[in-house]
């Protein structure tokens, strides 16, 4: 039964909310200030969702989450602020940035309450499986491994051994199907709840939309973005679920014909912010075909993304062998010689620290006002590029753009 702590200073208003949830049955915390929530959080962490109220004596809404997201054992649990009061652009902000993932307005409408919260408690079961999962392949990998150090390598041991790893096969293939069990709920199950909430913003829109005040229409503004911000995120999750080799076929394909298709895809992106996207000769390949076009769309629109203000995006794409002493990370080639495909860009840039953390999934060196994202495209580059055996690096500089390497070993290509 998943858990949800709910936070405010009237107690009227936490029995309301829960008599709105309970039919769902979850399990309910309460708390009537944010210290109390704060008492209750050093001895649980297992919360699918916090509904907190903003407003409160001596320690706000905003305070609490901020408190709340200094520890670590608590990030994973998501905050949605419920508040009867309106606030500018800067408060709505200050919400985002203190770790909220959504806004609930009162007077509550109780379907959009219990929509939103069936979506995070949904991804939190899910998630949760995910984990329980991992943590038993952890477990059955270091098991074999120290089972392999143990024993003395005979003929017999071996063939216990392989008897063993052809069971973890197995038991990787049934993890792998639990995977694309998670990939069909993300894209099915918990999509129908935003879709509902779509639809009811739409309908009231349709039906009362005169009736509507100017304040209560920037309302339905922030809600479809909401809802939109967490329908990118689990479309972006399905693909990098998905972005394995489960089923995937090598097949020898024009990296320009990839990156046409790339440019077709991002047409409207590219009109809009009058792109130009300047390519030399580039090689046939032996990839995984739309994996790697995947991987074209998502660097070249991050490199639109994070254009300068008033400058028209110039985007740079070359290719060349080089030898592994070239190739970060590549100690001894052995002979080998690797593709060099080079992206660059005329954009924004950023501090060479951060290379390494734009490839981490959910890293963002941006404030979600300031670009749109859900950190994970990069995330999936990289585990594309390494499903190619290669090796993909960062170079930027702020304000004078940044280049994308991508290595392949010659053996990968035609």
């Amino acid at each position: 039964m998943a858990k949800i702590l709910l936070v405010d200073d009237r107690e009227d208003n936490l029995t309301s909310i829960e008599s709105i949830l309970e039919p769902d049955g979850y399990q309910f915390v309460k708390a009537n200030s944010g210290a109390q929530a704060l008492k209750v959080l050093l001895n649980e962490y297992d919360f699918a969702l916090i509904l907190m109220d903003v407003k409160m004596p001596n320690l706000s809404g905003f305070d609490t989450a901020s408190l709340i997201y200094a520890r670590e054992k608590l990030k994973h649990i998501p905050i949605i602020f419920i508040t009867a009061y309106s606030y500018d652009e800067e408060h709505i902000f200050k919400g985002y940035k203190a770790g909220a993932v959504d806004y609930i307005y009162k007077p509550i409408n109780p379907d959009i309450l219990r929509a939103k919260v069936a979506v995070f408690v949904e991804l939190y079961r899910k998630t949760h499986q995910l984990a329980l999962q991992e943590q038993k392949l952890v477990s059955i990998n270091k098991n074999l491994e120290n089972e392999v150090k143990e024993r003395t390598i005979s003929e017999e041991n071996i063939k216990q051994l392989n008897i063993m790893l052809l069971e973890n096969i197995d038991k990787l293939e049934a993890a792998n199907k639990d995977l694309d069990s998670f990939a069909f709920v993300a894209s099915h199950d918990l999509q129908e709840p935003l879709r509902k909430i779509q639809t009811f913003i739409s309908r009231i829109e349709e039906k009362e939309g005169k009736n509507i005040s100017i304040s209560g229409k920037d309302y339905f503004i922030k809600m479809k973005s909401s809802a939109n911000r967490m329908r990118n995120l689990i479309d972006n999750l399905l693909i990098y679920s998905r972005t394995s080799l489960t089923g995937q076929v090598f097949e020898y394909v024009s990296l320009k014909e990839l990156l046409e298709n790339a440019m077709q895809e991002l047409s409207l992106a590219i009109e809009e912010k009058n792109a130009i996207i300047n390519y030399s000769s580039l090689p046939t390949l032996n990839l995984f075909h739309h994996q790697f076009q995947q991987l074209l769309v998502n660097l070249i629109g991050n490199s639109i993304k994070y254009a300068k203000e008033g400058v028209a995006p110039v985007i740079e794409i070359d290719s060349k062998i080089v030898k592994p002493r070239d190739v970060p990370g590549v100690v001894n080639g052995a002979g080998k010689v690797f593709h060099r495909i080079t992206i660059t860009d005329n954009g924004i840039g950023f501090d060479q620290k951060y290379a390494n953390n734009i490839f981490v999934l959910f890293h963002r060196l941006h404030e979600q006002h300031e670009y749109s994202g859900t950190g994970i495209g990069l995330a999936i580059c990289k585990k594309i590029v390494e499903n190619h055996k290669g090796v993909i690096t960062a170079e930027g500089k702020p304000g004078l753009g940044s280049t994308f390497n991508i290595f392949l070993p010659q053996e990968m290509t035609a």
